[in-house]
């Protein structure tokens, strides 16, 4: 099996100190209050993955083709644009929750949002809880 080496990997970066340090206020708090959401809904410990990914458990992957590595399960960047939310392996199965969830725009495993004024985060807490137990049920999600 192949085994290539991810450009973004875990780190031992503090969360905290990342998110307190994102000069935008509205992205800053966004950020604070998506890291308290994401450890009451996962139950994980987070970690920084890359410079600016904060990540909630992992998983390893082997793909058909032999590849295989390990990666954050869920979690989210405060980028200086939008939130980038990041739901593993992706959203194909959720457009139910989606058509619930408010103002937003979606990439393959990243959901993007302005603010999280702009979406219903009840919602967005469901659709992290689908996201996993998806996940999960093709590769096992571990805490960090």
């Amino acid at each position: 099996m192949t085994k290539a080496d991810n450009k973004t990997r875990a780190t031992e970066a503090d969360v905290i100190a990342f998110l307190e340090s994102v000069e935008h206020p509205t992205r800053r708090a966004d950020g604070l209050a998506l890291d308290a959401l994401f450890r009451e809904v996962t139950g994980f410990t987070p970690r920084m993955w890359g410079p600016t990914m904060v990540g909630y458990g992992r998983y390893h992957y082997v793909y058909e083709s032999g590849r295989e590595g390990s990666y954050l399960a869920t979690g989210f960047s405060p980028r200086k644009a939008n939130l980038s939310i990041y739901i593993m392996p992706g959203y194909a199965d959720f457009g139910d929750i989606l058509a619930r969830l408010g103002k937003h725009k979606m990439g393959k495993s990243c959901l993007y949002v302005n603010k999280l004024a702009d979406i219903d985060t009840a919602v967005l807490e469901e659709l992290i809880r689908a996201g996993l137990r998806n996940l999960d049920a093709k590769w096992p999600v571990q805490p960090e």
